[in-house]
């Protein structure tokens, strides 16, 4: 088990949080592709699958298949969204909903924008490499070290996608949508490029998709 699926839900065993941590990152896998990904037997994870299902953790639904009957997949609940890191959410909320009422939403943004900046000074020096490719996969680890499940997507055209299957502010986000705008801008000052968000966790979405590209011929 990698050290990543031992930070949530510390009251599983090792098997479980491996099954949570994958439908994390791939809701709708069947029980054949959880077997295959965590090589062990289909009758193994359904022993481990049944707990979870008891206790409103993971669903089942169905995926309609090429041929013959739709499949059977599973997906977590929004119930198992506790499980994962999510921040100091509630004392953060309140501390935002504080400023917004003494600064109005002014404040909130500014506050947002020098978290940002604190961030760009932890980070510069892992993020200081010469290429696009090696800079985006430093930021997947980094943000993966603060909870967000990070990885790097497809790279298509010069072009690199950072896929966040987890957001630790997530109900943060819900409440001041300024905070998603704000790490995009951070995210491209870290990466020295241009930024695209068109999937968003906080928009109902299963996963935060970033689109990099080159900002210029340096990049």
């Amino acid at each position: 088990m990698s050290e990543e699926t031992n930070e949530f839900a510390p009251g599983y065993s090792s098997a479980k949080r491996e099954i949570l941590h994958l439908l994390k990152r791939r809701p709708g896998a069947s029980l054949a592709e959880v077997a295959t990904e965590l090589q062990v037997s289909k009758a193994a994870i359904l022993g481990h699958l049944a707990p979870l299902e008891a206790e409103g953790l993971v669903e089942r639904a169905y995926r309609a298949g090429q041929v013959g009957r739709p499949r059977v997949v599973f997906r977590l609940t929004d119930r198992a969204a506790d499980l994962f890191p999510q921040g100091y959410t509630e004392m953060s909320l309140c501390a935002l909903d504080f400023i917004e009422r003494r600064m109005g939403r002014t404040g909130v943004v500014q506050l947002l924008q020098e978290r940002a900046h604190e961030m760009e000074d932890r980070h510069r020096d892992r993020l200081a490499l010469p290429q696009l490719r090696d800079r985006v996969g430093e930021l997947a680890r980094i943000r993966t070290e603060g909870g967000y499940m990070a990885e790097t997507g497809a790279r298509n055209r010069g072009s690199f996608e950072i896929l966040e299957h987890n957001c630790p502010i997530l109900a943060l986000a819900g409440r001041f949508p300024e905070a998603c705008e704000t790490e995009r801008r951070m995210f491209e000052v870290l990466l020295r490029a241009r930024v695209d968000v068109n999937h968003r966790l906080a928009a109902g979405d299963s996963v935060c998709r970033f689109r990099v590209r080159p900002a210029g011929p340096k990049a």
